[in-house]
């Protein structure tokens, strides 16, 4: 798999994510279409790097301002300028619990540190997993 394709500048796993699965599960992509209330035709997503930064079931009219900040800069990830992390990273509470760009500044700092394959393969999906269903812990 292309990891570094289906990684988006901000760190977002597109490998992982329900949109881009549901291009190879009509079933999965069924149940994102209900769940989001779009059409099975629109359910789907190809990743970040291959809609150049503007996702249609999101209804975005512009392109991704991370996405817009890293091709202008001539960088593939955030954590490679000298600015990361910026305001383009802020994490939000709007939606935290639905979507997981809260993540971005955590699995930008695991592809720097482990490299992008091994995160991807390692590391990226038990992210997402604990981001949606584990337990906040301040000790052992």
């Amino acid at each position: 798999m292309d990891y570094k394709h289906l990684t988006a500048p901000c760190g977002l796993d597109c490998f992982n994510c329900p949109m881009y699965l549901a291009g190879s599960d009509d079933n999965l992509r069924k149940k994102v279409a209900q769940s989001l209330n779009i059409s099975f035709e629109k359910a789907i997503c190809r990743g970040c790097r291959n809609e150049q930064g503007t996702i249609e079931f999101l209804h975005m009219q512009k392109t991704c301002s991370v996405y817009a900040c890293t091709q202008s800069k001539g960088i593939q990830f955030c954590y490679e300028c000298n600015d990361f992390p910026c305001d383009n990273l802020h994490p939000y509470a709007d939606r935290a619990s639905q979507v997981p760009h809260n993540t971005k500044v955590f699995n930008l700092c695991l592809i720097k540190k482990m490299g992008l394959e091994k995160w991807a393969t390692e590391k990226a999906h038990s992210v997402k997993k604990t981001y949606f269903s584990g337990t906040f812990k301040l000790t052992d």
